[in-house]
């Protein structure tokens, strides 16, 4: 019986190549809510850099768990698996909560843990929610992922700074890579065209030293070696106000990494079941208890991986575990996490819009096979991509205090709000369909 591509080990060269290349694209998106994190929480900068160290560990462990697996824990599926950013919210604000902010990690790191047991338990039933995900609910969802991703391509090449205009350094570059990777994607054939994005973010990193744009700070002063000592901030402290907001952000988290498993199973070619997406949940939640023990933060998919997955077709769950262990590795010696981090914001952004474009364009791939002409389905999807787009064209919608904390972590996530619109007109409109005999209700 012929191996699945998923299953498959491609030889040593195109794994450690790939593996590089699943690191370069997400090694942005979990170093950065620790940056975020220790800086918020006034952390010196030896701390912070422990921090981000803890960060790539655990984001390691729990990639590992995801693709490798054990029991019915891991999807087996290309995964990456990394610090939420959904999550920088809800930590910033029970840090509010703290008398002192710089004290706030164990109280955090207390409602991680508890939130990610609860999540390994509700898993086996969450999972259930797929039948709710027909062609017009998931290719809406998954179109909403590579949208909502985007504005971070788009922050990457403005250098990290969303509120000022891009640099012409900044344009030039991202600029370049875009057009570097397409070229090589156009002229490569084999092995080299399945790591275009690796070879563009190299090229690009290069054409930026002349420009001034690579900064070789971190790579100073980084030390060679070093380990996150467990509960190194102190044990963890369970607080009920913050074990029910991360609690809420695990449901949050929960749905956002089913439709990412919904969109990676159509395109490796293997759908995402119940029992799949189940084994993908408990791989999250069990990553995210687990993290805090390393000073790391809750985990969950990462949906920017799945377009370059889409983009170089290389299927194997292998590449991304070796992934997981580079970024064990980088959490051990900063000194060489900090090459990584010498590839410009602005190159990864270039390299970035090609990703996370063709994500939505997979998700409008799924929208034409659900066929968007029967009964009611233009108008779910319409709605539902519309409410899903509102917190990414508008960062402050719904920062009026009279919309309740809870409902926001829910309102600001484009990817859930959008999904729950999807999910619930669906209901309405397929099964008033059905009853009115408008057509069939979608399978």
């Amino acid at each position: 019986m012929p191996v699945h591509p998923v299953d498959q080990v491609p030889p040593p060269t195109q794994l450690l190549a790939t593996g590089l290349q699943h690191v370069a694209a997400s090694y942005a998106g979990v170093v950065a809510p620790p940056l975020v994190m220790g800086a918020a929480l006034g952390l010196a900068p030896g701390q912070v850099t422990f921090l981000v160290g803890a960060g790539l560990f655990t984001a390691g462990l729990a990639t590992l768990l995801q693709t490798i697996g054990f029991w019915k824990v891991g999807a087996r599926l290309p995964f990456v698996n990394g610090v939420s950013f959904a999550g920088v919210a809800p930590m910033l604000a029970i840090a509010g909560q703290q008398p002192d902010p710089r004290h706030a990690l164990p109280v955090i790191h207390g409602a991680v843990i508890t939130a990610g047991v609860l999540g390994f338990f509700l898993a086996p039933h969450f999972c259930k929610l797929v039948r709710f995900f027909p062609p017009v609910v998931s290719g809406t969802v998954i179109t909403l992922i590579g949208l909502t991703l985007l504005p971070v391509a788009f922050g990457w090449i403005q250098d990290g700074h969303p509120e000022r205009p891009a640099s012409p350094t900044g344009l030039g570059l991202a600029g370049a890579t875009l057009v570097i990777v397409l070229v090589l994607r156009r002229v490569l054939r084999g092995f080299p065209r399945q790591i275009a994005i690796l070879l563009g973010l190299v090229a690009g990193t290069l054409l930026a030293v002349p420009a001034g744009a690579v900064d070789t700070s971190a790579t100073r002063h980084a030390a060679p070696l070093g380990f996150p000592v467990p509960f190194h901030f102190g044990h963890p402290v369970f607080q009920l106000s913050a074990v029910i907001s991360m609690c809420i952000l695990m449901l949050v988290c929960m749905t956002e990494s089913t439709a990412d498993m919904l969109a990676l199973g159509e395109i490796v070619g293997r759908p995402a079941d119940p029992p799949l997406i189940a084994a993908g949940l408990r791989a999250d939640t069990l990553g995210s208890a687990l993290s805090p023990f390393f000073n790391g933060f809750a985990n969950s998919a990462f949906a920017q991986n799945i377009g370059l997955v889409a983009i170089t077709r290389v299927r194997s769950r292998f590449t991304v575990a070796v992934c997981g262990l580079m970024f064990v590795l980088l959490g051990l010696s900063p000194a060489v996490a900090s090459l990584i981090a010498l590839v410009p914001r602005p190159v990864l952004g270039g390299a970035g819009i090609v990703l996370f474009g063709t994500v939505a364009a997979s998700g409008v791939g799924v929208l034409l096979k659900a066929g968007l002409d029967q009964g009611d389905n233009l108008l779910i999807a319409a709605v539902a991509l519309g409410v899903g787009l509102i917190p990414v064209v508008s960062a402050d919608f719904y920062a009026d205090p009279a919309v309740p904390r809870t409902l926001r972590i829910i309102l600001n996530s484009g990817v859930s709000a959008g999904c729950l619109t999807a999910v619930v007109l669906n209901l309405a409109f397929g099964r008033a369909a059905a009853r009115g005999g408008w057509g069939e209700m979608p399978h």
